[in-house]
């Protein structure tokens, strides 16, 4: 589960970004720890961690707004400490406190972004279309977006961040404070940039993470105690699958039975409750079936990416 890399040219035609043993360190308190890792070109890359854990302090590493204690980084070939420069040409970042001018409406927030980034106004015109395409806020592009709901805010926000047309964009807790409906629609924007750029994406919600990361990088003390897809994070998890069985027929010695190849099974009120770090559901089935149980129904919890981040952290939650 550990996949952490420490090769030290990395495979720059592959990688968007790779670090290399990176800390930060401020007196005696480390807040960035030796990190190594690599991210892909395309790749949608999650850092998560409790507070305290380095991922802001990481990112803005990352983003060549500090320089680190020791150790280094690259993005897109570039190294941080020799090139902040031109890394900065090539990222960008939708920060978690939106930057919008609430007095603009979105087009001219837009231009806006298009002017200080140098783009002719042709270009920018054409990008500032693509974007409320893109993001849905076409139709009230016209309106101030001190009349915006949140959501709307958020999408503007990163429409703004996507305005130089980075190679690496960065996106700080893209849905906080939105209410599900709006975080959802929030997912589906983002879903349609992967493959397009290379985002690093830092979340407060885990559920989140869980539907939008490629891979995702717990982060603990400043260290990197996990790298993995999300499924195998889970799949590798010590926490217990679970599933419920509701049946009207069911013997005591079909009970046993199960006992028999597992041993935390609770039998109450015509369902039968089996917990285990690895269940065969299939086999379970069919011995049930074997023993003419009529099965009414099946629900069945595999660990979440709660588990797997209180497993590992000790912490209840992103924090």
């Amino acid at each position: 589960m550990n996949k952490v890399f420490n090769k030290e040219n990395g495979d720059e035609e592959h990688n968007a970004i790779q670090t290399i043993n990176l800390s930060k360190r401020y007196g005696d308190f480390v807040a960035v720890d030796g990190i190594n890792l690599e991210i892909k070109k395309g790749e949608l890359f999650s850092i998560l961690g409790p507070n305290g854990a380095g991922k802001t302090t990481t990112i803005k590493i990352l983003s060549c707004l500090l320089l680190p204690t020791e150790g280094t980084a690259k993005i897109m070939g570039y190294d941080i400490k020799e090139n902040p420069q031109l890394i900065k040409e090539i990222i960008d970042v939708s920060p978690q406190e939106t930057a919008i001018a609430g007095h603009l409406n979105a087009w001219e927030n837009l231009v806006l972004m298009g002017g200080i980034y140098g783009l002719e106004k042709k270009e920018t015109e054409k990008r500032a279309r693509e974007l409320l395409d893109l993001l849905d806020l076409p139709g009230r592009e016209k309106e101030q977006v001190r009349k915006y709901s949140g959501g709307m805010k958020r999408r503007l926000s990163i429409a703004m961040a996507m305005m130089s047309d980075p190679q690496v964009l960065f996106l700080d807790e893209p849905t906080l404070g939105l209410d599900p409906q709006a975080r959802k629609a929030m997912w589906e924007k983002i879903e349609g940039l992967k493959g397009k750029k290379t985002i690093v994406l830092t979340t407060h919600y885990l559920e989140e993470a869980d539907a939008l990361a490629d891979r995702i990088a717990i982060l603990k003390a400043g260290k990197i105690i996990a790298i993995d897809t999300p499924d195998e994070l889970k799949n590798n998890s010590k926490s217990m699958q679970s599933i419920a069985i509701k049946t009207k027929n069911i013997s005591d010695d079909v009970v046993k039975g199960i006992k028999e190849m597992y041993s935390d099974v609770v039998f109450k009120a015509n369902k039968i409750e089996i917990k285990a770090r690895k269940l065969n559901v299939d086999k379970i089935v069919d011995y049930l079936r074997s023993n003419e149980v009529n099965i009414e129904g099946i629900s069945m919890k595999e660990p979440s990416l709660d588990d797997v981040f209180l497993e590992l952290t000790g912490e209840g939650g992103n924090q």
